[in-house]
């Protein structure tokens, strides 16, 4: 059976899987304990604060924490294990209006400044990031992330939240099944988000981990479901580029990571609340 074959059947049985209702029930009958998830919904369609990089008073009662202030680089390190503890001394920048981006290049990945990571590991907890393409970019937001995995050329390895512009990055129309567009896990399952309205308008992007399960929100709406460490789950893996990493996205614990791949990208509102 070919590769792209196995992979669509994987991917359409890992997203079945998240919810193992008898057939003869509806989705609101189930009783199953793997089937009374929390609506993360709620926290997708939470407002940013009016001032970018700050939390409103019911974030940071609910326990929210900012990843980074619009001002420095506290909080945040190379990924390269040599320079880790030290922000890139070049790459990326920071705008006077509080924007974090990397800067254009020549496209090729974590060759310029490299990638960074945060200063401190996460295992359950709700990311949103938000994020303004410009024409042709990639980039990602990685979880999971084990520096110490890739120590050689490229970017470090971690699940990624892919940040792309379908349209113009030919890396779209590689992997299977749309599995490089963005908001997918890149490699793995393809996003299911809508077309976007504004392209290079800002965008909201949240990834939730909750033990095993891991859900991708674009703009509020759920893009990607999957549970990590399960038959499916190995499955995927296993006819991905990913395969040659040992436990690969089964960690308790990783980074969180933004990529440099050689095209600008801009950040704001990087916070996270830990579950």
């Amino acid at each position: 059976m070919k590769r792209s074959v196995l992979l669509a059947i994987a991917a359409v049985a890992m997203v079945a899987a998240s919810c193992n209702c008898p057939k003869d029930k509806k989705a609101g009958d189930c009783c199953a304990q793997e089937c009374q998830k929390p609506d993360w919904g709620k926290y997708a369609a939470i407002e940013a604060a009016a001032q970018p990089n700050t939390l409103t008073e019911a974030e940071a009662a609910d326990g929210w924490k900012l990843l980074f202030d619009g001002k420095t680089t506290e909080g945040w390190q190379s990924a390269r294990p040599a320079n880790m503890g030290k922000f890139p001394e070049g790459g990326w920048g920071i705008s006077e209006d509080g924007l974090l981006y990397v800067f254009a290049g020549d496209g090729s990945e974590s060759t310029n400044g490299g990638d960074i990571i945060t200063t401190r590991k996460y295992k359950n907890f709700i990311l949103k990031v938000d994020f303004k393409l410009t024409e042709g970019a990639n980039s990602g937001i990685k979880y999971f992330v084990d520096p110490f995995m890739n120590t050689g050329p490229g970017s470090a390895i971690g699940c990624e939240f892919q940040i792309l512009d379908d349209d113009n990055h030919p890396d779209a129309k590689l992997g299977v099944n749309g599995n490089r567009t963005l908001a997918s896990l890149y490699d793995l399952i393809p996003s299911r988000h809508a077309p976007l309205s504004d392209k290079f308008g800002w965008h909201t992007a949240m990834i939730v981990v909750d033990g095993k399960h891991v859900e991708h929100w674009l703009d509020g709406e759920k893009a990607v479901e999957y549970e990590r460490g399960s038959q499916m789950w190995d499955a995927l893996v296993d006819y991905s580029k990913y395969r040659d990493w040992p436990n690969f996205g089964n960690m308790e614990e990783g980074y969180i990571l933004l990529q440099d791949h050689g095209n600008q990208v801009f950040y704001k509102n990087i916070k996270i609340k830990e579950l």
